[in-house]
């Protein structure tokens, strides 16, 4: 009997945990039980939201910064409640964006060389939302523009080089569970609480298709699955189950593949690299992290393998591609958080060459913006700038965030004047009122017309009843 086994390059792909030292220990995590990652990581730094006795703090830890931290760990603690995720702006590895539950979007400078001593003044605070803000996300294209997603069940787009608010996007029902952008950030993708998801005209801010998603009363997390026009959720069904969807844009009726992992309770976290076609599912409570191959034929996702671990994940963060150590064939890394410990798991194919390996490294997306944030905004699209991994990619020097501080009083002023005026705006002046009143009447009438038909249809069978009762 004769087996076929499919080609891949990526048929063997393994993790491999760091040692203990190479960790990061004696970290204070959050308890907090909004649904995000914990932990994001750039080419520099590691951030993870922190446990503090009032207020909100989150860390930035140094990649060489490895060991046991001190229990005095230098944080940002600017926000006046728990701080719910973070995230790096793509295009400068010196600067990060936090949300908070007390409605606030905070735009921070890391020193050069990490923290040294406590931050509380952030480089500009973004305050619109009403709610608490769950997720901050920069698009991968534009520089310096900003999504964030709150419990007041908005989106709203910031530049943060003006403090402006150049978008709010007001389409969902219920809580937005997550967000990603596709890959030239034209269109946002979402899951919510409304059990749907959502694809989204950023510019315009309106749904361009939307439809049923996992139907159980558990979190969902989307993925857009890197340049291609697929996206992946991940779920529960009504019973429970954990499911993987792979959905095509173009037709959003029904998932092109579906898939049951398992029983588990904990929210599976997606994350996709492009260059090598491999989702990752990493479950929260887990011990374990999936590994697909998406290939485009009839079957789609292929089952790679799964790397093991007693110790289970409470979040996990995901290198940007151009990090990753090519002299070790590392095509991948995730940072797993455990209750006080990040701990590094390198994802590698096995070659005996010591040649770079082009064929697993094709030109990845660079730290340099396609576009400004006007730009995006006056209609352009481009793709990411791509980088060639064989020349060793050095991150950039560090460079300030400019800020226009007259655009962003201006702003603030704008948004002052508009509060004021809708709070002194009457609720109805007198024509409107009148117009009010017209409208109810007629709409009472109607309801009572509506009442004496019923009245008399049920009088109606109440008689034919009686007689067909004295007939038998």
């Amino acid at each position: 009997m004769s087996f076929f086994v499919r080609p891949s390059k990526f048929r063997h792909v393994f993790g491999t945990s760091y040692r203990r030292p190479d960790c990061y220990e004696n970290l204070r995590i959050t308890r907090n039980a909004w649904d995000t990652n914990l932990v994001k990581v750039n080419p520099l730094f590691i951030s993870v939201n922190l446990q503090s006795g009032g207020g909100g703090t989150f860390t930035v830890i140094n990649h060489n910064n490895t060991g046991k931290l001190p229990d005095n760990l230098p944080c940002f603690n600017g926000h006046s409640a728990s701080v719910l995720d973070t995230d790096f702006n793509p295009f400068n590895d010196y600067i990060i964006a936090s949300s908070s539950e007390d409605t606030k979007v905070m735009i921070w400078n890391i020193p050069e060389n990490g923290l040294t001593e406590s931050i509380n003044k952030p480089v500009l605070s973004l305050e619109g939302h009403k709610k608490k803000v769950g997720h901050v996300l920069f698009h991968p294209v534009a520089d310096n523009l900003l999504a964030s997603s709150s419990a007041d069940m908005t989106i709203r787009l910031w530049d943060i080089s003006k403090g402006a608010e150049m978008q709010n996007i007001d389409c969902h029902t219920q809580l937005v569970q997550s967000l990603d952008w596709n890959y030239n950030g034209d269109l946002l993708t979402t899951t919510c609480k409304d059990k749907k998801f959502r694809i989204i005209d950023t510019r315009t801010g309106k749904v361009t298709s939307e439809t049923n998603g996992h139907q159980g009363i558990k979190g969902s997390r989307v993925c857009w699955l890197g340049n291609s026009d697929k996206i992946a959720t991940t779920g529960f069904s009504r019973m429970s189950d954990r499911q993987l969807f792979l959905w095509d844009t173009k037709n959003l009726k029904e998932p092109i593949k579906q898939e049951t992992i398992d029983t588990s309770s904990g929210i599976l976290m997606p994350f996709y690299d492009n260059d090598t076609k491999l989702l990752f599912l990493a479950g929260k409570g887990d011990g374990n992290i999936r590994y697909y191959e998406i290939v485009d034929d009839d079957n789609m996702l292929y089952f790679i393998s799964e790397f093991k671990s007693s110790e289970p994940q409470h979040g996990m963060g995901f290198l940007p591609k151009r990090a990753v150590n090519t002299n070790e064939v590392e095509i991948d890394r995730l940072y797993k958080l455990q209750n006080n410990i990040i701990e590094p798991i390198s994802f590698k194919v096995p070659r005996k060459s010591d040649a770079f390996a082009s064929d697993i490294y094709p030109d990845t997306i660079g730290d340099k913006p396609a576009l400004t944030c006007e730009d995006f905004f006056k209609g352009k699209s481009a793709n990411p700038i791509l980088i060639n991994l064989e020349t060793k990619f050095k991150p950039s020097a560090k460079r300030e965030l400019k800020i226009d501080e007259n655009e962003v009083k201006a702003n603030a002023e704008k948004k002052r004047a508009a509060a004021e005026a809708e709070k002194n705006k009457p609720i109805l002046d007198n024509k409107e009122l009148t117009a009010k009143c017209e409208t109810l009447q007629k709409e009472n009438e109607t309801l009572r017309s509506t009442i004496k038909e019923q009245e008399l249809k049920i009088q109606e069978l109440e008689k034919e009843l009686h007689r067909l009762k004295l007939f038998h």
